[in-house]
This record gives structure tokens, sequence and C-alpha cells, in this order.
């Protein structure tokens, strides 16, 4: 079984009698629902609404100490840390950073770990990514056995964004980053910095942009982060890309006009289209019968 050490992630440890209760008050997903049978998906946003940091959120057995360790993007740390500690006042919470001694693996074929892999779990965003795990940083590589770029392919091919790849940190919604399709965002839980923007997006449908797979001619990869335009209008931007395929954050309401039009998609002088819809998502796509402005 190929496993591949995101070495793009970091860890950090939230611990203490106010653990939960504490991110609970601050995160987009439910923290009633994370158990060490079963991880979560959440973010810390501006009050704007915002993304300031992504991650997964990982419940730390009691015979283990306790607590909840967060996979997150490594270059984020800083920030997501700076962040918690200025919601921090006076819960009974401590804030670690492990990343010098934890990392974090995952099989890359979207299958299972061994279980004596280190602090194992399913990835909450889709059942098709599988198992990962945090495991010492020390001895990490013995378990290793394929590359970051098979990893991200596998990821790209399912659909899935990646933070600071695919959408940008301090400048995208969470509906925009696909929060809501993969459980990255409760509607019924109480309040949390950011919560009024995005409950009103979600009953407004006014989410224009979305992420979403797209496939290049001539299965090329343009340069990450170039423009998409049709017809002389900007689309948005693409993101990650592997064997063809890529995730591109577009206004999806350019893009049903830039079809009607017949007009060809261009990023990086390569042509591309939108790949299959993925099974997660849930709203409408350009091209659907129901695709209006809710989309």
């Amino acid at each position: 079984m190929p496993v591949t050490r995101l070495v793009d992630r970091g860890v950090i440890r939230v611990s203490g009698d106010d653990a939960r209760d504490f991110l609970d008050n601050i995160v987009t997903n439910a923290m009633e629902t994370v158990t060490p049978e079963r991880a979560g998906y959440g973010g810390l946003l501006t009050p704007q609404g915002k993304i300031i940091g992504d991650f997964l959120v990982v419940a730390v057995p009691d015979a283990e100490g306790g607590g909840f360790l967060l996979d997150t993007p490594l270059l984020q740390i800083p920030d997501l840390m700076k962040k918690l500690k200025l919601y921090k006042l006076r819960a009974k919470v401590a804030l670690d950073d492990l990343s010098e001694r934890a990392t974090v693996i995952a099989a890359t074929d979207g299958g299972r770990l061994p279980a004596d892999a280190g602090l194992v779990y399913a990835d909450p965003r889709l059942p098709e990514l599988g198992e990962r795990a945090i495991v010492d940083l020390d001895g990490a590589d013995e378990l290793v056995d394929a590359s970051m770029d098979d990893y991200h392919a596998r990821r790209i091919g399912l659909g899935i964004p990646d933070g600071g790849r695919d959408f940008l940190y301090g400048d995208t919604f969470p509906h925009e980053a696909l929060f809501d399709q993969l459980g990255g965002v409760s509607f019924r839980k109480g309040c949390y910095i950011g919560q009024e923007v995005v409950s009103r997006m979600q009953h407004r449908g006014t989410a224009r942009s979305r992420v979403v797979p797209v496939v290049f001619s001539e299965g090329l990869n343009p340069d990450d982060g170039v423009e998409a335009s049709a017809g002389g209008k900007t689309l948005g931007r693409v993101g990650s890309c592997a064997d063809g395929r890529g995730l591109a954050l577009l206004r999806l309401d350019r893009v049903a006009d830039a079809l009607a039009a017949g007009h060809e998609m261009d990023a990086g002088g390569l042509a591309f289209t939108l790949a299959p819809k993925p099974s997660f998502i849930r709203f409408p796509y350009p091209g659907e019968p129901e695709f209006g402005a809710a989309a």
C-alpha cells in the first residue's frame, strides 16, 4: 500500500479542560461530532467570513493525553497560532505547535493504514481519500514509499481543494472552497467567528465562485495560479494541476455565459473544459437545467 508523507502539513495541539468548547466557539465545524473514532474538517475565519486557515481536527484518546490535534498546512501555522492565542482569553487551554516533532502521512491510494502507524483517522472530507495518521517525525520516512505528486494527483482527480494551492487564505469564503460540500461547516451549531456571513451566503445562495475540477487540452498542465478566461472575460484562477487535470476557482455564472456563447475557456494558453461533476458536489453546475443565480 503506497504511503505519502505530507511534508507541507504541520500539527497543532489544543489541550486542556476547555479545549472542545474553545474550538467549538470559534471554528466552522461542530466539535460535538469529533471523537477518537471520527475526525472533523473545519476552519477559522475572519469576522468578514474569509478563511484564515483550514484543518482536519483529530481527537486524542484520553489514555494518550486527550485534547485535539489540528492537521493543517505548515505555512499557515504561524497565522493560525496567532489567532488561536488571541481568542484563548481565560479559557483553560494549551496551544502547542508540534510540527518539529510530528508529521502527517496519508494512504496515497485512498486505502487504509496499519493500525499501529500512529494516530490513524479517516479523512473526513471524502471516504475515497482514505486514511491519514499523525506520527513522530523521527522515523516517519521509514513508512513512506510514495511521493507528494502521487498524493496530489489523486486529490486533484477527486476534486478536493487544497488551501494555499486552490484557494487563497484571507481572500476566500468557505462556500468558494467547498466547505459546505465537504462537511467543513455546520449550519446548526451556535455562533462562531464569521458565522453570519457564511449563513447569509448559504440561505441566499450567493456563492457565485466555486472550486471545480477542469480538464486541459492535450493532457498538459498550465502553471499554477494562472488566470482563466473566456470571451475576453476573467473567469477566475487555476490552482493545482496534475496529468492534464486541475482545480480552478471560477465564477460559475461566467462559465455558463461562456458555454452558452460557445467561447473557448483558456488558462495559460491551454484550452480547458469542466470535468464531470464530482459525486459529492450538490450545487448546480453550468449547463445543468437547474443552474441559475443560486449556484
